[in-house]
């Protein structure tokens, strides 16, 4: 018979909180509804715990529990990524059977399609969807969902300095007009916990998008791209104004979720005229967020 190391007594007795496999890829079917289901190229990362008295994780047991999990899931496409997670958390935690923590991430790409603002010419955006699982023995967990979503805004701070140098020059004629600024490419992340009924992924997408300046496309036509310059322009924020208004859009849109439901909301820009990212992140319960909104 041959020996199983992974089952010795490690020489240093010390508990490993994560250990496990980053990156495997897999196609995963989920039924949004309509004739046929979305394909998705997904990655996962699993990890339990160990205890200090094995040598090492079974590591092989994590990919197992990923192909038997997609195996059933397969069969029919799966009606949200928070349900396969969860499943294939359950499963990891079966095969380890001594590890107390399992952790499941997903990350994959969901095509969305939309139309230009002027032409309404038809256009992909590439939106990233995220989902994470952490489950004890018990069958106690913490489920999340989140995306991140790329869009654009103006400095708020720039066009406030163009304008007051403008009027100078020009007189008041100038107050009323949308003023040239420095734009940054931001990224806006949400990632909210589910817990008694589903956060759909689409409503966090539109809260993402809204959120910035304006959205970006990945083709334009002339009459669209002065569209989107003007609108960029009408609406300066800084990555802090991001933030709060992803904020206040999740209070609004999920104010019956509990109230110690968590949110984690970031934005990141990539600056210009300068060689540094600015970042903004809120970390809350949506009780506090109800509280400071006034809700």
């Amino acid at each position: 018979m041959l020996p199983d190391v992974q089952l010795l007594k490690p020489e240093i007795p010390v508990r490993i909180n994560r250990v496990g496999v980053k990156g495997v890829k897999k196609l995963v079917e989920v039924d949004v509804g309509k004739d046929r289901p979305i394909i998705l190229i997904s990655t996962f990362d699993i990890f339990i715990d160990l205890p200090p008295d094995l040598k090492g994780a079974n590591l092989s047991r994590n990919l197992e529990a990923i192909y038997t999990t997609l195996e059933k899931a397969t069969e029919k496409p799966v009606k949200g990524i928070e349900d396969l997670c969860v499943s294939l958390a359950e499963e990891v935690l079966k095969k380890h059977e001594y590890a107390e923590i399992a952790e499941v991430t997903m990350n994959a790409e969901l095509i969305v399609r939309k139309r230009t603002p002027v032409t309404k010419l038809r256009t992909d955006e590439v939106v990233n969807i995220s989902c994470e699982v952490f489950m004890n023995k018990e069958g106690k967990r913490r489920v999340f969902i989140g995306v991140e979503v790329v869009g654009a805004t103006a400095c708020p701070c720039a066009q406030e300095l163009m304008r007051a140098k403008l009027i100078e020059e020009f007189g008041d004629v100038v107050k009323s007009i949308p003023l040239p600024t420095h734009n940054q490419r931001g990224k806006a992340t949400i990632k909210v916990e589910v817990k008694d009924r589903p956060v759909r992924l689409e409503e966090l997408i539109e809260i993402a998008k809204a959120s910035m300046s304006c959205e970006t496309y990945e083709l334009l036509k002339r009459e669209d791209e002065v569209e989107v310059v003007k609108r960029m322009h009408e609406n300066p924020k800084f990555v802090e104004d991001c933030v709060r208004a992803m904020a206040k859009e999740i209070v609004e849109k999920f104010r019956d979720l509990p109230d110690d439901t968590l949110i984690y909301l970031r934005q990141e820009n990539e600056e210009s005229i300068h060689p540094h990212n600015v970042v903004a992140e809120l970390f809350s319960t949506l009780g506090d967020l109800k509280k400071s909104l006034g809700v």
